[in-house]
């Protein structure tokens, strides 16, 4: 890489890291998600700010084409890998199957429905204007309906955590509820973006050795190797689990049988598997931390990667320390609010998201026998995308699914989701219709879900 371009590459993200981690840290001290102001600090330096004022100098900086260009991506999708890995590992570790009569009805209404409400949308309303330069329109409107029902559980864990909740029923419940539909999600997310990533590598891979590169066989070819990929990690993740259990049992105690190299390298193994396939990288990463994760239980975990490890720890630490926090103001930078910002468009897309999702979640709620006032939060409380409707958001926009202008709208809804989630739970504790719990009581892995140190994904951030 030619000097120049190096010295435009550390530039660059010297001043992201920088504006990142500031304004990260001031939202947090305000007790708003930090994954806000690290947006805002790439936005900030982007050609809604810096690009105003210094045209030259900010496209002089921040390049879209080059080797300079191409060192930020790497950073920005090795970002990507080891933020899905640790929402992986998140939630592995959050879910719990108490009040499973709740949870299985809430997921299931506030997840289909407005799922099936935004499938909806896009026959009803005339969204061409929203689509990309890969043109497909069955993508499209998978990624509409993934961002109308999507919801974000490091966001709602860390707010609830601030307000004193994570270790209550209501905290229990949101949380199992969240990771059903991330999961189910994700798959039809991977699905998607497998669609139009294919005409990326038209030379590789299993589509074109398949022919099934387009067209209807193109999506049941990317539905079933994501969810066949999903079952064969997790199949091996369970078989490695009871060898670690009987030989751990043997030993009658535990000894360290793997670390970060490894983990890393099952991360980037299962990348490159599923670009070889022709589904998103960021699957890969996410599959292997659930299966990598130790359950709500206490089963043994691959090698060193219960959420207490060193191996997790360390990896939480470089990776909230530098590449996601670069991912999310990577994701402002690319943000265009003079050019790619309509105001009604996304007004009208929160609203229409925001009622049908809380709406969703509340019918499912009295129908799981909650009263109004806990319905009422936990509609409130699952309305929040976070950090998982930023990277769906982001993942789309790069696979040129979606434009600039949805891509704007859908990082928006984000963040204002969020934003009124921690507002509306506050003052709900504050009022006395949510109970609060003492710091002894929140169980270990929404403490650090819920801190800057070491925050698994949304401290930065899902």
């Amino acid at each position: 890489m030619p000097d120049t371009d190096l010295f435009r590459l550390f530039a660059g993200l010297t001043l992201l890291m920088a504006s990142a981690v500031l304004l990260g840290r001031l939202f947090g001290r305000f007790r708003q998600p930090p994954v806000i102001g690290e947006i805002l600090g790439g936005l900030l330096l982007g050609p809604s700010l810096f690009g105003l004022i210094a045209p030259d100098t900010q496209a002089w900086l921040f390049p879209k084409t080059g080797a300079a260009a191409a060192g930020l991506a790497l950073v920005y999708q090795l970002g990507t890998l080891l933020l899905m890995f640790l929402a992986g590992i998140q939630m592995r570790t959050v879910y719990s199957w108490q009040d499973g009569r709740a949870v299985g009805i809430i997921a299931t209404v506030g997840m289909v429905v407005p799922f099936a409400f935004g499938l909806l949308l896009v026959q009803l309303v005339d969204l061409s204007g929203a689509m990309g330069k890969a043109a497909n329109e069955t993508a499209l409107t998978l990624v509409i309906a993934c961002a109308v029902a999507i919801m974000s559980i490091p966001v709602i864990s860390r707010i609830m955590m601030d307000v004193g909740i994570a270790g209550t029923a209501f905290a229990r419940v949101v949380l199992s509820v969240a990771v059903l539909e991330d999961i189910v999600l994700n798959v039809v997310i991977a699905v998607a973006l497998g669609m139009v990533d294919h005409g990326k590598h038209d030379t590789f891979g299993a589509p074109t050795l398949l022919g099934v590169s387009s067209g209807h066989g193109s999506a049941v070819y990317h539905a079933l190797v994501s969810v066949g990929f999903f079952g064969l990690v997790a199949a091996l993740g369970t078989l490695a689990r009871r060898f670690l259990a009987t030989r751990r049992g043997r030993a009658g105690k535990d000894r360290p049988t793997g670390g970060v190299p490894l983990l890393l390298a099952l991360v980037l193994t299962a990348a490159a598997c599923c670009l070889f396939l022709g589904i998103t990288p960021m699957y890969g990463a996410f599959v292997v931390g659930l299966a990598a994760g130790r359950s709500h239980r206490g089963a043994a975990s691959l090698p060193g990667t219960t959420p207490e490890s060193e191996s997790t720890k360390a990896i939480q630490s470089f990776a909230t320390g530098f590449f996601i926090p670069v991912y999310f103001a990577v994701v402002g930078l690319k943000l265009d609010l003079v050019h790619a910002f309509a105001p009604l468009y996304t007004l009208l897309f929160i609203a229409f998201a925001c009622t049908v999702k809380a709406t969703s979640v509340y019918v499912g709620a009295r129908w799981a026998g909650r009263t109004p006032d806990n319905a009422l939060n936990l509609a409130i409380a699952m309305n929040a995308r976070g950090g998982p409707g930023i990277v769906l958001a982001t993942l789309a926009y790069d696979a040129e699914i979606i434009n600039a202008t949805l891509f704007t709208t859908l990082v928006l809804t984000a963040v204002v989701t969020s934003l009124m989630a921690g507002s509306w739970l506050e003052r709900a504790v504050r009022n006395g219709l949510l109970p609060r719990t003492d710091a002894a009581d929140t169980p270990p892995s929404l403490s650090s879900a819920g801190t800057r140190r070491p925050e698994p994904v949304e401290a930065v951030s899902s």
